[in-house]
């Protein structure tokens, strides 16, 4: 697992790495080698505007792979039958913004589909190539990450 160091709370004392983590997942999307960018909405109560890829909290007595699939459904409209491919990647340990720890399975899903249907979460999203994702300025600051740990081999071709 991939960890970054968490700061300390703020004048609390106590290291972080204490605190429990909020677990979620994270699905990147790819058709034909390119990656699926997801622009959030409005309608969500964080990351309005920005792109990234399909999340989810994990659900009471869910998998991490149940949840990214239920995710992937409910998001964009794809089921297990519409991937070519769905893979596992390496879990992470993220800070957020105030320093409380994330933990964060990821995973690929390859369409077999181009088109996708989304729901209130997301206003829009693109088909990029890896090499290509930088130019998409607006993004969640731990894009980069996730990506580089669901899919590790294509970042690394994509030169990043």
């Amino acid at each position: 697992m991939s960890t970054v160091t968490l700061p300390r709370n703020r004048g609390e004392g106590h290291d972080l790495t204490d605190c429990p983590p909020r677990t979620v997942v994270a699905v990147v999307i790819e058709w034909h080698g390119r990656i699926g960018l997801f622009k959030r909405s409005q309608s969500v109560g964080h990351d309005r505007g920005l792109w990234h890829c399909i999340t989810g909290y994990l659900e009471p007595a869910t998998s991490p792979r149940q949840q990214a699939l239920a995710e992937l459904e409910e998001e964009a409209g794809l089921s297990f039958g519409d991937l070519a491919g769905f893979q596992p990647g390496e879990p992470l340990l993220l800070p957020d913004e105030d320093g409380n720890p994330w933990l964060i399975h990821t995973f690929t899903a390859v369409s077999s589909r181009r088109r996708l249907t989304l729901n209130d979460e997301h206003d829009g999203f693109r088909w990029t190539l890896p090499s290509k994702i930088s130019r998409f300025s607006n993004r969640v600051p731990w894009l980069d990450t996730v990506l580089q740990a669901a899919r590790p081999d294509a970042m690394t071709e994509a030169g990043r």
